[in-house]
């Protein structure tokens, strides 16, 4: 391994497109950190867990100085 690796290499697949470098340890930490940090949001994704998670839903209750609904007249 050469000491003047740079962490960015430009890619094989367009002129302006640069890709990590897996020949500098700057660039092999990062392939790695970013493919555990994508198959780590995959994961949650899939449970719906962290950030993914849906709200909780509230329960409702009736406030207890009022009756839950008018109770019908026994008289017209």
């Amino acid at each position: 391994m050469n000491d003047d690796e740079p962490v960015f290499k430009k890619s094989k697949w367009g002129t302006s497109r640069y890709v990590y470098n897996p020949n500098n340890p700057i660039g092999l930490a990062l392939i790695v950190a970013s493919s555990v940090f994508a198959i780590v949001m995959i994961i949650l994704m899939e449970n719906r867990a962290g950030p993914f998670a849906p709200p909780a839903s509230p329960t409702w209750t009736p406030p207890a100085s009022q009756a839950p609904w008018p109770f019908p007249s026994s008289t017209p």
